[in-house]
């Protein structure tokens, strides 16, 4: 049974993988491998970018499925319309989402770097395989860069930018898409561009950031931009799961050769001396770097968790590969975590984890509560600023009052006001018997009162909306009169 190993401090890293000596940038080749974890990351990315393309021009029913118009502070979650009214739900929806986020890390990591941000999907499984593509393996890639300009190339680079630039073109008019709407897109792209500078300003924009973020910063968004990559090594302990080396089975390293004569491809120490007793044997890595050189972030795993890793995997896959060629068994580099290799510890629910489980269900429960009880209608009703009260005839008292209604259905919805004094008397100023689907509808009206009747100078009144005969909506307000 293998001991823990420690390894030498010269093994660890005291440089960044992407700087050089001088502290100048040092440009990353991710070599590109095989294996399950590879397969199911890219039918993972494949149905995100589908959904992420679709998602502005699916509409069910004559209504866009999402819209996060912030313009006019409209937006559509799942078909679903919510309004600026609607905000607390969005504050919890927020709250939730962070509670998730970090109690997901605690569990598993940083798995939502590498299956599931777009930074990731379109970075590895769009531009780079585009640049594999055009300028050939990771080796290539250096001996092109490293060449002088002849025409291939040119020709090569400007090939690979030009597709960079019409794909970031793609993804921007899709963002805006997000924003505007379907069909207001469509018309900023096939109308006068005279009429739309601003928008096709924005999209040129998007377009040159996104083109940036792909073509040169790459892996420093994970790295420098994103605060989650520094958030998660507060948030990860020895019990999460993690891209892990198992170095009490790896160490200590060492080169491998097949056997004489055993003819069942069983690989031995490299060592022409005899081997002494004491010796320790050699650990199943046998330090071929193919781990550092998959790795899109240009780190080794094998010197322990890091800033930089985002768990894509790639290591795993490569990893596994060597240990199939030399007969060893797989999970020399795994999803485990740190206690587990230490000591043989199981993964096993800690109270951290249970405490972050049950806030998140008491947040999504909130959630839920209020999504089945939000109002169909939501009315607001402010007396007019600057407005007393006026005498009327017949011995009466009038206040005037603004009111918006918003209707959050697809249908046009009858509307009635009625107030829960019996001698009140409530008028408008224009009719307003319904509310368009999905509009904000705004009146004013009138209310009445006996001058007799007033008691005090603000008198509460409570005002009933109605949708057909169903009270969905009470509003509270006050009433301004002379008190002799």
């Amino acid at each position: 049974m293998k001991t823990n190993v420690a390894l030498p401090p010269s093994d660890f890293r005291d440089t960044l993988p992407t700087a050089d000596a001088s502290g100048g940038r040092r440009w990353l080749y991710p070599r590109e491998t095989t294996g399950r974890f590879t397969r199911w990351r890219t039918v993972v990315a494949v149905v995100l970018l589908i959904v992420l393309f679709a998602g502005p021009f699916v509409w069910i029913d004559g209504h866009p499925l999402f819209l996060f118009n912030v313009l006019e502070r409209r937006f559509i979650f799942f078909g679903v319309p919510f309004w600026p009214q609607d905000f607390y739900l969005v504050a919890f929806g927020l709250i939730a989402f962070i509670v998730f986020v970090a109690l997901f890390t605690v569990v598993y990591g940083r798995v939502w770097c590498g299956w599931a941000c777009p930074q990731t999907i379109f970075m590895e499984m769009v531009f780079r395989k585009i640049e594999g593509w055009i300028e050939g393996d990771y080796n290539a890639r250096k001996r092109l860069d490293a060449s002088p300009w002849t025409t291939e190339k040119v020709v090569k680079k400007g090939l690979k930018h030009g597709v960079f630039f019409l794909i970031s073109f793609a993804i921007s008019n899709t963002f805006l898409a997000y924003i505007i709407g379907r069909d207001q897109w469509l018309t900023l792209i096939t109308d006068n561009p005279a009429k739309h500078l601003a928008g096709l300003s924005a999209i040129v924009v998007f377009t040159g950031v996104f083109y940036l973020v792909f073509a040169w910063l790459r892996e420093i968004v994970c790295t420098t931009i994103c605060p989650y990559g520094r958030l998660q090594g507060v948030l990860l302990d020895k019990n999460s799961l993690i891209v892990a080396y198992d170095y009490i089975r790896g160490e200590p390293r060492g080169k491998k050769h097949r056997a004489e004569g055993d003819g069942q491809g069983i690989y031995t120490e490299r060592n022409t001396l005899p081997v002494s007793p004491s010796s320790k044997p050699k650990g199943d890595c046998i330090d071929c770097k193919l781990c550092v050189q998959v790795c899109p972030m240009g780190i080794d795993i094998r010197n322990g968790t890091q800033l930089e890793c985002i768990n894509c995997t790639l290591c795993i896959d490569v990893c596994d590969s060597v240990m199939d060629k030399i007969e060893l068994p797989q999970g020399l580099i795994r999803m485990d975590s740190q206690a587990n290799i230490e000591q043989g510890k199981p993964f096993r629910f800690t109270a951290r984890i249970l405490a972050y489980s049950g806030v998140l269900l008491v947040l999504l429960g909130i959630i839920g509560f209020l999504l089945v009880s939000r109002p169909v209608v939501d009315v607001t009703v402010l007396r007019a600023p600057g407005q007393l009260y006026q005498h009327e005839t017949g011995g009466k008292v009038s206040n005037l009052y603004l009111v918006e209604v918003i209707n959050k259905t697809y249908q046009t919805l009858p509307v009635q006001f009625r107030l829960s004094r019996t001698d009140a008397n409530l008028r408008f100023v224009q009719p307003l018997s319904s509310v368009p689907a999905g509009e904000l509808t705004k009146g004013m009206f009138f209310i009445d009162l006996p001058e007799k009747t007033i008691r005090q100078n603000s008198t509460p009144l409570h005002i009933d909306v109605l949708a057909g005969n169903e009270v969905v909506d009470q509003i509270e307000t006050t009433f301004l009169g002379p008190v002799k």
